[in-house]
This record gives structure tokens, sequence and C-alpha cells, in this order.
């Protein structure tokens, strides 16, 4: 602003401003845009069994199509078994730290 006002006027010309701005409030919004693919505890596929349902040496116990997701709330998304083993100790979700609650 100083520089405009030192400058030598020319009683000719207008001095004109482009624009001035009065207030600014930005707002921003974001999201991951990822697909969960991994449990985040045992580190495999979500589509593969978990490392419950692999130390499982018989079908019986823990048949591989039985092996579930869960997901949850916040959008993280482990195995079943990981996640109850999990919540047994910590009632948080293991990536974000908020309470645990399973998405209907």
């Amino acid at each position: 602003m100083k520089e405009i006002e030192n400058k030598k006027k020319d009683p000719n010309q207008e001095e004109r401003k482009r624009f001035e701005i009065m207030n600014w409030n930005a707002n921003a919004l974001w999201s991951w845009d990822v697909q969960v693919d991994t449990c985040a505890i045992c580190r495999n596929l979500i589509k593969d069994p978990c490392i419950e349902c692999q130390s499982n040496q018989t079908e019986e116990q823990c048949p591989e199509e039985d092996c579930p997701e869960a997901s949850g709330i916040c959008q993280h998304v482990y195995h079943f078994h990981c996640i109850s083993r999990w919540l047994r100790r910590r009632e948080v979700c293991p990536l974000d730290y908020r309470a645990w609650e399973y998405k209907n």
C-alpha cells in the first residue's frame, strides 16, 4: 500500500484498485481415496484367511470361507478374528484410536 501512496500521481490519470480483499475464510474437506485390501493387524489380504485361521490345521475349526471381515464406522476393515482379539485388550480402532463400533 505504501508503494502506491509514494508513487507520483499524475493528475490526468485515475488511480484504480484492481481488487481489495476484505475478508477471507478458507475451508477444506479431504478424504482418503484408498481401497482397503489388507488387515492392518495381521497384514494379510482381507480376502485371504487371517493368521488365526491359517494357524488352525483342520478345516473344521475355521474354514477359509468362514473368515469374515469386520468394518467399523471409521471405514477401517479388518479380519473379524483379528479385531476381536484386538478389542479384548483395547476398545479402539488400531489405525485411528477412536472408540471402535461395528458398522451395520
